[in-house]
């Protein structure tokens, strides 16, 4: 291409494209005179403000979104507040019921040590209070064969010691002592 500038320059055939000493038919021309047509027709159809009114739905789409974004954070954080609460409440019931499981078990342990040692107390009561009854029981049943051997004994003194004469002062003196005894 570059060429046939060439030769048609050295041909003579090149035309100034001058008018009255201006050179207005050049590239800059035609891209002034395009960028000028292009804007006429931009701004006749009103791109500027169709662009702006899409540029305001996007803004008021995304605005809605971000508000949105925030109340559904918010929802969030009131939500993690409650949780981390229950929570809180949770750990602290856990504690308590802990402390009163141990103060349950304190008392337990007391209330069966307690309850060993009345155990132990009336096992040694009742075990003293049958030795004591046991004690009772031969001491009554000495006193028994004592006495039965005493009356035999004083049985068979008085058969062989005693006669009617004897008997007959015995009773005598036994009815003046009742006598004085009555009176």
């Amino acid at each position: 291409m570059l060429d046939l500038v060439i030769l048609a320059s050295e041909a003579g055939e090149y035309v100034d494209p001058s008018v009255g000493g201006f050179n207005l038919l050049n590239g800059t021309f035609f891209v002034s005179v395009a960028m000028l047509i292009l804007i006429g027709i931009v701004l006749y159809k009103k791109v500027p403000a169709i662009i702006g009114a899409s540029l305001d739905r996007k803004i008021a789409s995304i605005k809605a979104e971000l508000d949105q974004a925030h109340a559904l954070r918010a929802d969030a954080e009131k939500l993690r507040a409650e949780y981390e609460a229950k929570l809180a409440a949770a750990t602290q019931e856990a504690a308590d019921m802990n402390d009163r499981a141990e103060a349950d078990a304190e008392a337990i342990l007391a209330k069966a040590r307690t309850d060993a040692e009345n155990l132990i107390v009336r096992r040694q009561k009742m075990a003293t209070d049958k030795i004591a009854a046991a004690e009772r029981a031969a001491i009554a049943e000495i006193r028994s064969k004592v006495a039965l051997a005493a009356t035999g004994a004083a049985a068979s003194l008085i058969a062989e010691n005693h006669n009617a004469d004897a008997d007959k002062s015995l009773v005598d003196q036994t009815v003046a002592q009742l006598g004085a005894r009555l009176n």
